[in-house]
């Protein structure tokens, strides 16, 4: 499975670009709000999934390593296929899906393209639990902290994936621990912080 390309932005379309890695161009689809943050000659590392069908093969994009996950989680609902869920991260964030499966929030969920009621209701049954909690829970402390272990759990895994190991993922993720960081901005700072020691 191709889960991640760095490469130069070739060139960018409404919702998909042109990613040209050691003289290959892959096509990929995205967001239309990430097709348009990048900047066609620079350099850009993207998250990817591979989406396998009987007659093609074909790349979706996302910024971050959580967007991927939910994306792939989003497809295990009856129904969702990768349209939908890109779809999802397209007018959701990765919290937003979270909050609205844990709140059974309708209403929310709805608003993803191709989504009705019966959908929403499918998709809050089914996920339950698999996406966690929220990176960073609104309300109270005690909840807030709740949440602490699943996002560095989370943001411990993706390190390991990436190259780093378990050892190396553990130190970068205690010495940012107690900033109150969600999983996205956790990995950010902790790839800085790892910087060029991957095993």
């Amino acid at each position: 499975m191709i889960a991640q390309l760095t490469g130069t932005v070739a060139s960018t379309d409404l919702d998909s670009l042109v990613l040209l890695v050691g003289g290959i161009g892959f096509s990929v689809r995205v967001t239309p709000a990430f097709a348009q943050s990048l900047t066609i000659g620079e350099e850009a590392t993207i998250h990817t999934s591979l989406i396998v069908r009987e007659d093609s093969l074909s790349l979706v994009g996302f910024r971050t390593f959580d967007e991927r996950e939910v994306f792939t989680v989003l497809q295990t609902v009856s129904g969702i296929g990768p349209r939908i869920a890109l779809a999802a991260l397209a007018v959701l964030t990765p919290n937003e899906v979270r909050r609205a499966i844990r709140d059974q929030d309708l209403t929310t969920l709805q608003r993803i393209p191709g989504v009705g009621k019966k959908s929403a209701q499918r998709m809050a049954l089914e996920i339950g639990d698999k996406l966690g909690v929220p990176a960073v829970l609104e309300g109270t402390k005690e909840s807030s902290c709740a949440s602490l272990g699943v996002v560095e759990a989370e943001v411990r895994s993706a390190l390991v994936s990436l190259g780093w190991s378990d050892a190396q993922a553990a130190e970068a993720i205690d010495a940012l621990g107690g900033q109150g960081l969600g999983a996205s901005d956790l990995l950010r700072a902790a790839l800085v912080r790892l910087g060029g020691g991957r095993a």
